[in-house]
């Protein structure tokens, strides 16, 4: 009987997540139009940067995935930071929700909004940059983005468990995505940092995307020709899912 009941309650709170969405005119504007003009952006950037030594193509694909992952992680750590102080997480488990039904819930209505961006990164960046990646090619690429995506938006959770409110949430923002964009190997390759760099780079999980993605944009290019980056990135999310788990608390 429990593990019905768990499945009801995480839908529910995946419901009322959506239903929220849904009504939140602003938040999700916000939402879907951000990765249009960060995107977008980043085509005037690398426009400005053309030259005949520089190819663009090898960054195009791991710059749009750290969009989708500063987005997700932003997006879903300020709205659970505003879910608790408006004590809906307290309502919650005071009518008997469990910790992983509640993250299960919010991951579950969320994962909707980071498909969508997802989805829409992907959209431009193969619009903007004539992207002429294989059918196959592509769904794996999409596939270790909207990974990434779940991965930001647990790992949003799970910081959100530490700040009070949104003003104490905000450095959170930094402290997190400029390790991620430094020591991924996005700017430039880990094995040119430091060896303590380089050990730092395991702890985000840009690193393991980007360390697939660097392999699917090359013709032929499939998960399973880099099986370690693959397990990395998985292994990341579900330690990060149950950090967020076991630190996800009520209120103050």
């Amino acid at each position: 009987m429990r593990a019905p009941l768990t499945l009801r309650r995480a839908n529910a709170v995946a419901s009322r997540t959506l239903r929220q969405l849904r009504h939140d005119h602003r938040f999700l504007g916000l939402s879907l139009v951000s990765p249009l003009v960060i995107t977008y952006l980043l085509k005037v950037l690398f426009d400005a940067a053309a030259n005949p030594f520089f190819d663009p193509t090898e960054f195009i694909v791991a710059y749009g995935a750290f969009i989708v992952h500063f987005l997700t992680y932003v997006l879903i750590m300020i709205a659970l930071v505003r879910e608790r102080t408006a004590g809906t997480l307290v309502r919650m488990f005071v009518s008997g929700y469990r910790r992983g039904e509640i993250v299960t819930g919010y991951l579950l209505g969320y994962s909707l909004l980071a498909t969508v961006q997802t989805l829409l990164v992907l959209g431009v960046l193969r619009l903007l940059f004539d992207l002429d990646y294989t059918l196959g090619q592509s769904a794996a690429v999409y596939l270790v983005i909207w990974l990434l995506a779940l991965i930001s938006m647990a790992l949003g959770i799970f910081v959100s468990n530490f700040a009070r409110n949104e003003g104490q949430a905000i450095p959170f923002i930094p402290l997190m995505m400029l390790p991620s964009i430094f020591l991924s190997g996005v700017i430039i390759s880990v094995e040119q940092l430091a060896a303590w760099a380089q050990w730092l780079s395991r702890l985000t999980p840009l690193f393991y995307a980007n360390e697939l993605l660097l392999v699917l944009i090359k013709p032929g290019g499939r998960l399973s020709d880099d099986w370690t980056a693959l397990a990395g990135l998985v292994g990341y999310g579900a330690v990060v899912m149950l950090l967020a788990n076991l630190t996800l608390r009520e209120g103050d």
